[in-house]
C-alpha cells in the first residue's frame, strides 16, 4: 500500500492539487484500500460500491462520500492507469440553506473579540466575504488600502479575485502592515510565519460563545451574511458572484432564498 500512496501524492503534487485536498484524497484512498482488503473483494466496482454504502451506513453525510468517491476515482483513474470507467453517481446532497448572521449579531461578536488581531480577521472575513484560510493568507501586498481593495490570491480552485475593503478599516489595515514588505502575512503569528486557521476558528468560537448567539454558525457564516447582506442591500447577484469566486452563478442563488424580500413581507395568519 505505501507504493500506492506515495505514486497517488506524487502524482496530486504533480497536478498541482492543494494540501488540504492531498490530504483528503490520501486518507479516503487508504481506507478504500484497507477496506476492500479486509472484506476480500476482488470486484473493483463491488469494492467501490461496498465502501461508500458503508460510510452511508455510518451516516457520513453525502459530501464526505463524494469526497470518498472522487478520491478513489483519482487513484483509479489517474494514478493506476485503469481504462475502466467506474459508473457510479454522487450522493445527492442536502440542500440547506445557510446560516445568516444579522448586522447586530456580527456586531455582537466583533465586540465580544478582545484580541485586536483576531477581531479586525473576524470583521474582514464579514467585510470582504473571506473564507478562514483566505484570512490567514493575506499579504501585506494584497491590500489597497486607498483603492478599499483586497486581492485574494490562489484561492479555492486555484483562481484569483478581488473584493472591497471597507472604509471603517483603513486605518486598523494601515497599522497591521506598517513596516511589513508586501510578502509579509498581513496577521503573521508570534512565532513567525503563517497563523493557523484553526487558531482563528477558535477565536470566533470563542467570541460567538460571549455573545448567548444560539445558531449554529462558524467562521464561514460572516461568508454567507456578507453575501446575503449585499443582495438584500440591492446588489446584483453576478456581482456577488464575483465578489465571492463562485464558478457558477447557481452557488451564488442560494443567497436569494434566504434573503427574499417577497417572502419575508408575507405575514403568518395567526394574529
Amino acid at each position: 500500500m505505501g507504493d500506492i500512496l506515495d505514486k497517488t501524492e506524487r502524482t496530486l503534487r504533480l497536478r498541482n492539487y492543494s494540501p488540504r485536498t492531498r490530504q483528503a484524497y490520501l486518507l479516503y484512498i487508504r481506507k478504500y484500500i484497507i477496506f476492500s482488503k479486509k472484506a476480500g473483494l476482488k470486484s473493483k466496482q463491488k469494492a467501490i460500491e461496498d465502501f461508500l454504502l458503508d460510510k452511508y451506513n455510518r451516516k457520513q453525510s453525502p459530501q464526505t462520500i463524494n469526497l470518498a468517491l472522487n478520491a478513489v476515482k483519482f487513484l483509479y483513474a489517474e494514478v493506476l492507469k485503469d481504462p475502466q470507467k467506474i459508473d457510479l453517481k454522487f450522493a445527492k446532497r442536502s440542500k440547506k440553506l445557510p446560516v445568516v448572521l444579522s448586522h447586530t449579531e456580527i456586531e455582537k461578536i466583533i465586540a465580544a473579540t478582545e484580541n485586536s488581531k483576531y477581531r479586525l480577521m473576524i470583521t474582514l472575513g464579514y467585510a470582504c466575504g473571506l473564507r478562514v484560510s483566505e484570512v490567514v493568507a493575506l499579504r501585506a501586498g494584497d491590500l489597497d488600502i486607498n483603492e478599499l481593495v483586497v486581492h485574494i490570491k490562489g484561492a479555492k480552485g486555484k483562481k484569483d479575485r478581488i473584493s472591497v475593503l471597507p472604509k471603517r478599516l483603513q486605518n486598523d489595515l494601515r497599522n497591521s502592515i506598517a513596516g511589513k514588505n508586501a510578502n509579509d502575512f498581513v496577521f503573521g503569528s508570534n512565532r513567525g510565519g503563517k497563523l493557523t486557521t484553526t487558531s482563528l476558528q477558535k477565536m470566533f468560537r470563542q467570541s460567538l460563545a460571549k455573545t448567548g448567539i444560539k445558531k449554529p454558525v462558524t467562521f464561514h457564516s460572516l461568508r454567507h451574511s456578507f453575501a446575503t447582506h449585499l443582495l438584500e442591500s440591492g446588489t446584483d447577484v453576478r456581482y456577488v458572484q464575483e465578489l465571492l469566486g463562485h464558478t457558477n452563478i447557481r452557488t451564488t442563488q442560494i443567497y436569494t432564498q434566504v434573503t427574499n424580500p417577497k417572502l419575508k413581507n408575507i405575514k403568518s395568519p395567526l394574529e
